[in-house]
């Protein structure tokens, strides 16, 4: 019983740490300018705003990847500095700056949990 028990708790401490785990490997992404691995991420649909351009939203997974791979190629995003992290009820929100040879780019990530993960559904650059 003891066993079962001590089986369980590291289960459930293990499976508390998939959550860090997806919002670290964001971090690291956006931090090495990896915009293909922070797709990753997203769920099937998400909403997503780039700088001068409207707000799209429910944009497929695999479109949003290639916009926003785009947009760190053509403003040259060379890095990530995190300013917030808030964590609520299954719901996590990131905000930070890319970095670039100028000014720079604010961000807001929003993740939700599914299925036992961490998955994008908002990206704001502003």
């Amino acid at each position: 019983m003891k066993s079962f028990l001590l089986s369980v708790g590291l289960g459930l401490m293990l499976s508390s740490f998939t959550y860090f785990d997806n919002s670290t490997a964001i971090i690291n992404a956006l931090k090495d300018s990896n915009a293909e691995e922070v797709s990753m991420y997203f769920d099937n649909y998400i909403d997503l705003k780039l700088p001068e351009k409207g707000e799209i939203k429910n944009i497929g997974k695999n479109q949003a990847g290639i916009a926003l791979q785009s947009f760190f190629r053509e403003n040259n995003i060379k890095g990530f500095e995190l300013l917030s992290q808030r964590d609520m009820n299954g719901t996590m929100y990131l905000a930070g700056k890319l970095l670039n040879d100028s000014r720079g780019y604010n961000i807001t990530i929003l993740l939700k949990t599914k299925d036992a993960n961490q998955q994008i559904i908002t990206v704001r650059i502003n």
